[in-house]
């Protein structure tokens, strides 16, 4: 069951109207790696969790934590389209409110179909898409994607940061940098908890090392010109989790044969070879 508070987590008032603003804001609420998404992704996960108490736990405190942020980024996109378009627009504005949108950089959308307020989008007007999230259930794996949607939704937002002198939108997006920064620490920390446990950092921990190739479970191959890869710690001394030793290959080794094709049924109408 979820609660609603009617006061959001953080205050999300800009000091003035900004319709370009907000369609750049956008992305941070239906992107890829806007809030929608690790809303529903931490709260599948939540959902689907059958390992630790401690684990759904925190899945529920982030997810619902997320909600918040949905709404505080849908409270700041309605009062950035508040008056919108500005006031060189609005002879404009009275005629033809669709075109005024478009010549202030306004997505017309949010005043055609959302009428002033966010939409479940991108920046660009795609839709939001569950194929953006992860829930696997293993917590290893999952907490990796986790870690990378906190890292990849952070650098979102410091961009979006830079792009605007609106003091109250600096000061909610600085709320929502602090929390991914320890968003992302605490990924990290459930991530290397459950190495620790496992005993391994290679998901999935149970599947027996015997059924793989071991023979190049831990090669680098070059497979680009120059070797400057051979360079990092992937390359050289003990493997990351305990059990091998990396080496760099400095010309790929060939395993196969060249695949030679039989001929696709007549009725397929394939492209015969030369002489069938």
């Amino acid at each position: 069951m979820f609660y609603h508070i009617k006061e959001l987590q953080y205050e999300a008032k800009p000091s003035k109207p900004d319709p370009l603003y907000a369609k750049k804001l956008q992305e941070v609420l239906g992107g890829q790696y806007g809030e929608i998404s690790v809303m529903m992704q931490y709260l599948f996960q939540g959902f689907n969790c059958r390992a630790d108490q401690k684990y759904r736990d925190l899945l529920f405190d982030i997810g619902t934590e997320e909600i918040g942020h949905v709404e505080m980024l849908a409270t700041m996109i309605a009062r950035l389209l508040d008056k919108a378009p500005v006031k060189e627009q609005e002879q404009a504005y009275q005629s033809d409110p669709a075109l005024a949108a478009v010549m202030g950089g306004m997505n017309p959308q949010h005043a055609i179909v959302a009428g002033l307020g966010a939409m479940a989008a991108d920046s660009q007007g795609y839709p939001w898409n569950a194929k953006y999230i992860i829930a696997s259930g293993n917590l290893m794996a999952d907490f990796r994607a986790n870690l990378n949607a906190e890292s990849q939704g952070r650098l979102q937002v410091t961009r979006l940061y830079e792009m605007t002198d609106d003091r109250g939108v600096k000061d909610m997006l600085s709320f929502l940098i602090a929390r991914d920064t320890y968003h992302q620490n605490m990924w990290l920390a459930a991530i290397k908890e459950l190495e620790e446990r496992e005993g391994d950092v290679v998901v999935p921990t149970t599947f027996p090392r015997s059924l793989e190739k071991q023979q190049v479970s831990y090669d680098l191959f070059n497979f680009s010109r120059g070797e400057e890869s051979k360079q990092g710690r992937w390359a050289h001394g003990r493997s990351m989790d305990g059990k091998g030793e990396f080496r760099y290959i400095s010309a790929p080794v060939v395993f196969g044969s060249a695949p030679k094709l039989k001929p696709a049924p007549k009725e397929l109408f394939n492209t015969p070879k030369k002489g069938e």
